[in-house]
């Protein structure tokens, strides 16, 4: 009590310093005489002086922000050491609802002025090409080309190379996918090594000839079968020299639609890092040919990667042909937020279909086809055009030079320099020493022909990818990375993509939904591993315990990484792999995330151990278990059961987040009978729930017991159950079952009131601190939603619907998404059955219907948890025909046409529904959330994995849960969609309000989530691991919960990763870490509700020396995002600053 009042009195009397501080500023102010004698250099008008004044005003106002954020602190600090969490204990008002009374810690939300700016800017030049617009006014008429069915005639005269030489850069390439007809392992044993081999042998027969790769991962697994001189003649003279380019650098080229950027970058950095060590390649040049749409997140992190230019291939035709009448197929890059082109990177678009070699010398394929020697007749392909290629010889040399000139010319006249790009390979070439020869001889035969003819003005030769963006930079006169004199910006992405008539690829944003998941759960778990495992190996160091340590857990984070990268593949995560190769993926992720568990337990096991010297490591016997199990690849999780008896049993609780969480966590237990307690021995409310194994049948022996506890950020918590009962904290809920008239026997408990409904169709709410949300009592959906502070309900109603797809020749498949029309309603066979909970610290409303058990769940707590609806769809479509399930909400915003998806994770997409556009035209990737919003309001859809999403009406959300489809459909698959899972797609559903006077931008290029919704987005994508304790312990069991920074990170700071480097041993850590931050762009124009935690911001300042407790900050320097440059020398200060939505990496030494 003592401590309370000495608290409250330290507050008080540091809040009096402020406040009296503030006066003494704003009396400086009027009587400074030296500020009226700065004044006096401003014309002497009544405009300067104020405009004088309100600069003052703003920089004290920005210094008063500073002494308060130091003072929230200061007391905060005080009240953590005053006392232990709070314990919250529910109670029920007159009407029957649950109410938790406040905490005794109140919590800040702190948001500096300045930080609020950057959402408001319309920042920068406006870029000539902003995809949002150009998608608008195409007419997307699809008009009957020529040759170039897609595009129009090309013309030129023989004399517009008579000033200027045409360069020609033909690009010899291999496709190499990780995975997709044959399995990884297969495609490297029956082709890959081989073309890799004869790469070697046949580069270097002649210096002329060139080479480009892109993927390392295959490459890797090659160097580790290769001798000592092969590797030797790779380094140099093929890599050395600039014979082989490896291009992009990334473990594998991914898919840009449905991949989160957290993978997208650990891949990049897994490959640049690979190549680093073994070859000394830094790449310079982004190689994207085979992606089906394209985003803006890639030239971002490819420029901070250090790479100053960048190809892309698959993008609509219709804007292909748009960009090529203007002149526009090569650009710069530049991202929306961007004001002073810092983010440009140099793209070159491919022109034509595809990236074979018909389709890449010039705008006649049937011409082109003839110059692609693999297929010299006698060979195993031919060319569909039937004109078949002609080995070059003396005789012929002339004519056949002539025929491949004109299309060289042709092609040249689409772009803006008369340097000419000209990629030759395709998928897996190269694979026999007789392809080299036919490629290389038949081609240097052509340009020794070509080059002795100076009438002729063009200069031909092999070259790789960089070697065409040098020569494009030297002819317009431009460093590298550049943006060329007269070239267009262009900001936006190249979603969604369609390769002909109506074919959009927007079917594999969902395919395979249950991978996508899984996907997801690896990297949570990955980015938790890393940051865990850093963090226990810098602790055991500074202890002198790291020999006692399992530092080998490297290996296993190292495999994962790669399992990571290689399910980022564009056919792996997006759902378009072989059904046996979709399982070598499986079993692959599987495999990874046991290992990351162990990485985890084993870290964990460390850190909150009281006495280090104690810890011992028995890879046998594990401290800790594992939260839950998957029995298969393809099996959805539970949850370890946590068996009570006499002694007490302890589990340690994991917040992968940055900031400190409140949040409910719910454990299994073998008896409804259970105490839990604090780390201090406090006991906590709780509440029970019976565990349903269906609607109406409970598991027998297995409660769930869920409880709200505050953990630090990254860190830690312990809590202590024990069987019993208290009557005043083990708080059970309460069931009602809504049967519809059908005849059913509902198990009981007698730990839990159960009410059975067997017809009534009434509606019903469910309420929390925040929001009351009506259901329907006929299908168990909302209905409407309507905050405590509102008189008014808001539509938010929610069905399932069915879309077919064609019966005509082209239909549906894993690829394309060509439904037979509108949605229909889903139509279950029989009603559903509604199990509705209601309890102190959750409710909510299961409806079971045949096909999806949709769940929707309500938090009574303080901050993130509760300012949203929890939702999630258990589907099983397995019985399903040719259809495709969607969930779809309808609201009363007045949306207007647009609505808003994220680019994997990082950024916001405005988009248009565009009425000229098919149906499926208007669906984009949403590996994040997606919102709809108007003046008063926004809705945002938060999603745990990637799904396709839409709004094609006002007011309108909707997502494709999962799509079986039972043929292929033309795109090299060979196989339909018939491999469904039972799948659990997770979302969050946030209703948020504008505040009052602020104004929704109309017909932005930008859009930000609010602080609230990065956060909501943060909760569900990186949930509470609990951990019990395998061992009974003795109640002082001296574990200790473990808070790993000393100050908290600013909340619109994201940690990225504290990702530990591989040391002179690959298979052992070094002392040094990548540690990434991304300072998140926000809008604060959404009302800002308390968060449940202190929220601050602090204009992108981060004082690194004095953010982990326990550990100092040995080495720190910038460097570009894959560590690959370092951008300044190491030193002393640990004071770092980034910009909003800059993503930045620091080499860090912590000990």
């Amino acid at each position: 009590m003592k401590l309370k009042k000495q608290v409250t009195v330290c507050g008080a009397a540091i809040f009096c310093v402020a406040v009296f501080s503030l006066y003494l500023m704003l009396d400086r102010v009027q009587h400074d005489p030296t500020r009226h004698q700065n004044g006096g250099n401003f014309p002497r008008s009544q405009i300067s002086v104020l405009q004088n004044r309100i600069e003052q005003l703003e920089q004290l106002l920005e210094e008063n922000h500073e002494i308060i954020s130091h003072i929230k602190d200061s007391v905060l600090e005080l009240t953590a050491n005053a006392e232990g969490p709070p314990v919250l204990l529910p109670y029920h008002t007159a009407n029957g609802s649950w109410v938790v009374p406040p905490e005794p810690r109140p919590s800040f939300f702190s948001i500096s002025p300045q930080d609020c700016q950057f959402a408001l800017e319309d920042r920068g030049q406006k870029p000539e090409l902003q995809m949002l617009t150009v998608s608008e006014e195409l007419p997307f008429d699809n008009v009957e080309g020529g040759v170039w069915r897609q595009g129009f005639d090309i013309s030129y005269s023989p004399h517009d190379w008579d000033t200027e030489d045409l360069q020609v850069f033909v690009v010899p390439h291999s496709h190499n996918d990780p995975g997709w007809i044959k399995t990884f392992d297969k495609y490297y044993t029956e082709q890959t090594q081989h073309i890799l081999n004869s790469m070697v042998s046949k580069l270097q027969e002649d210096p002329r000839r060139r080479f480009l790769w892109a993927e390392v991962s295959f490459f890797a697994k090659w160097w580790d079968n290769i001798n000592v001189q092969k590797r030797a003649a790779v380094r140099r003279p093929l890599v050395g020299n600039g014979q082989l380019e490896i291009a992009t650098g990334g473990w594998v080229m991914p898919d840009e639609a449905n991949s989160h950027y957290f993978a997208l970058i650990d891949q990049l950095i897994e490959g640049h890092q690979w190549l680093e060590r073994n070859l000394g390649a830094t790449p310079r040049s982004g190689w994207a040919v085979d992606p089906f749409g394209h985003s803006s997140t890639m030239p971002y992190l490819l420029r901070r990667a250090n790479l100053t230019s960048m190809l892309i291939q698959r993008v609509h035709y219709a804007i292909k042909k748009h960009f090529a009448a203007t002149h526009s197929l090569e650009f710069m890059w530049r991202q929306t937020w961007d004001s002073d082109a810092s983010t440009d990177i140099f793209c070159h678009m491919m022109p034509f279909y595809s990236y074979d070699v018909p389709h890449t010398c010039g705008p006649d394929p049937k011409i082109c086809c003839q110059f692609d020697f693999k297929r010299l007749p006698g060979g195993r392909i031919n060319c569909p055009w039937k004109v078949p290629p002609r080995a070059i010889t003396e005789a012929n040399v002339a004519e056949r030079a002539a025929l491949l000139l004109d299309q060289y010319r042709k092609k040249s006249r689409l772009f803006r320099s008369n340097v000419l790009l000209v990629p030759l390979g395709d998928d897996f070439r190269y694979d026999k020493p007789q392809e080299w020869d036919a490629q290389f001889f038949n081609y240097q035969r052509l340009f020794d022909f070509l080059n002795s003819k100076p009438e002729l003005h063009v200069q031909a030769q092999f070259g790789t990818l960089s070697d065409y963006f040098d020569a494009l930079y030297k002819r317009t006169g431009v460093e590298p990375g550049v943006r060329p004199p007269g070239f267009p910006v262009l900001s936006g992405d190249f979603f969604s993509y369609a390769d002909r008539e109506d074919h959009y690829w927007t079917g594999y944003y969902t395919s395979r939904p249950f991978y996508k998941s899984l996907d997801r759960v690896l990297e949570a778990h990955l980015r938790g591993a890393e940051i865990l495992y850093s963090l226990a190996v810098a602790h055991a160091r500074r202890s002198g315990l790291a020999s006692q340590y399992p530092l080998s857990d490297f290996t296993l984070l190292t495999e994962a990484r790669r399992t990571l990268g290689l399910f980022q593949h564009h056919d792996a995560i997006t759902g378009t792999a072989k059904e046996a190769v979709v399982v070598d993926y499986g079993v692959r992720l599987l495999r990874s995330l046991v290992s990351l568990k162990q990485v985890i337990i084993n870290a964990a096991h460390y850190l909150v151990l009281g006495d280090k010297e104690t810890y011992h490591f028995d890879p046998e016997a594990p401290f800790l278990q594992m939260d839950d199990t998957r029995l298969n690849h393809d099996a959805l999780p539970e949850r370890t059961v946590i068996q009570l008896d006499s002694s007490p049993r302890f589990v340690v609780l994991f917040n992968p987040l940055e900031q400190e969480r409140l949040s409910v966590v719910s454990l299994l237990v073998n008896s409804p009978r259970v105490r839990v307690l604090s780390e201090e021995g406090q006991p906590l409310a709780v509440q029970i729930s019976a565990h349903w194994s269906s609607a109406t049948d409970m598991v027998p022996n297995v409660y769930q017991v869920s409880v709200p506890i505050r953990l630090p950020a990254l860190g830690l918590g312990v809590l202590q159950l024990q069987l019993g009962l208290d009557g005043h904290r083990t708080l059970p809920s309460s069931v009602r079952v809504y049967l519809h008239g059908r005849q059913l026997s509902v198990s009981r408990h007698e730990a839990f009131p159960l009410h059975v409904i067997d017809s009534g169709t009434s509606d019903f709410a469910l309420s929390n601190r925040y929001m009351q949300v009506w259901f329907s009592g006929l299908t168990g959906l909302p209905k409407s939603i309507r905050r405590v502070d509102e008189e008014q309900d808001q539509l938010m109603n929610m069905e399932f619907l069915i879309y077919g797809t064609r019966t005509s020749k082209d239909k549906s498949g894993a690829y394309l998404f060509l439904p037979d029309g509108e949605a229909k309603p889903y139509v279950p066979k029989d009603s559903p059955v509604l199990r509705v909970t209601e309890g102190p610290f959750f409710s909510e409303v299961v409806a079971y219907y045949e096909h999806v058990h949709q769940v929707v769940r309500l938090y009574n707590l303080p901050g993130v948890e509760g300012l949203s609806l929890d939702v999630s769809s258990l589907v099983d479509i397995r019985d399903y025909v040719n259809k495709e399930l969607a969930l779809r909400i309808h609201t009363d915003i007045d949306s207007q046409g647009t609505f808003f998806t994220d680019l994997n994770g990082f950024q916001v997409q405005p988009r248009r529904y565009l009425k000229k556009l098919p149906l499926q035209a208007n669906f984009y990737p949403m590996p994040v959330m997606a919102y709809i919003q108007d003046a008063q309001k926004r809705l945002t859809l938060h999603t745990a994995q990637a799904l396709g999403v839409s709004s094609l009406r006002d007011g309108q959300l909707e997502v494709i849960l999962d799509r079986r489809l039972m043929q292929d459909d033309n795109r090299g698959l060979g196989q339909g969609l018939k491999d469904n899972k039972r799948t659990r797609n997770c979302f969050r559903l946030l209703l948020e309000r504008r505040t009052v006077g602020s104004e929704v931008q109309e017909g932005r290029s930008t859009s930000y989530p609010s602080l609230l919704s990065h956060l909501t987005s943060a909760y569900l994508n990186t949930p509470v691991l609990a951990l019990p304790v395998a061992k009974r312990q003795l109640p002082g069991s001296g574990l200790h919960s473990f808070h790993p920074l000393a100050s908290a990170l600013p909340c619109d700071f994201h940690l990225l990763n504290l990702r530990t480097l591989p040391g002179e041993e690959d298979n052992l850590p070094s002392a040094n870490t990548a540690f990434i931050l991304h300072r998140k762009g926000f809008d604060c124009s959404l009302e800002a509700k308390n968060l449940g935690f202190n929220c601050t911001t602090s204009q992108g300042k981060v004082a690194l020396g004095s953010l982990f407790r326990g550990l100092d900050v040995g080495f720190l320097q910038p460097t570009s995002l894959t560590l690959l440059y370092p951008l300044a020398s190491p030193s002393n200060s640990t004071d770092i600053y980034l910009e909003p939505m800059e993503i930045a990496t620091f080499r860090l030494r912590l000990g």
